[in-house]
């Protein structure tokens, strides 16, 4: 494969920094969120995320057997100061 091709090249994981932000609606919120999601609501790092969830300001539920993170909708808004 060529250089030329590489740029071509579709990559799922990537998204256009507006593009995201505008597709986000807090009433279509799922009640599970994962840490890009809250990081996007939130426009923190995902890293951010992560370690408020080390230090207990925002718990996670971990997931599957790799303990991936998911986060309540309702702790995401409290942060937020939308719902009590």
């Amino acid at each position: 494969m060529d250089v030329q091709n590489i740029s071509k090249i579709n990559f799922p994981d990537q998204v256009t920094p507006n593009a995201s932000r505008n597709k986000l609606s807090l009433d279509d919120l799922p009640d599970l969120l994962t840490v890009r999601e809250v990081a996007e609501i939130l426009r923190v790092s995902p890293l951010t995320i992560k370690r408020w969830g080390k230090r207990g300001k925002l718990p996670a539920i971990r997931i599957n057997s790799r303990g991936d993170r998911r986060y309540k909708k309702e702790a995401v808004l409290w942060l937020l100061g939308i719902q009590k």
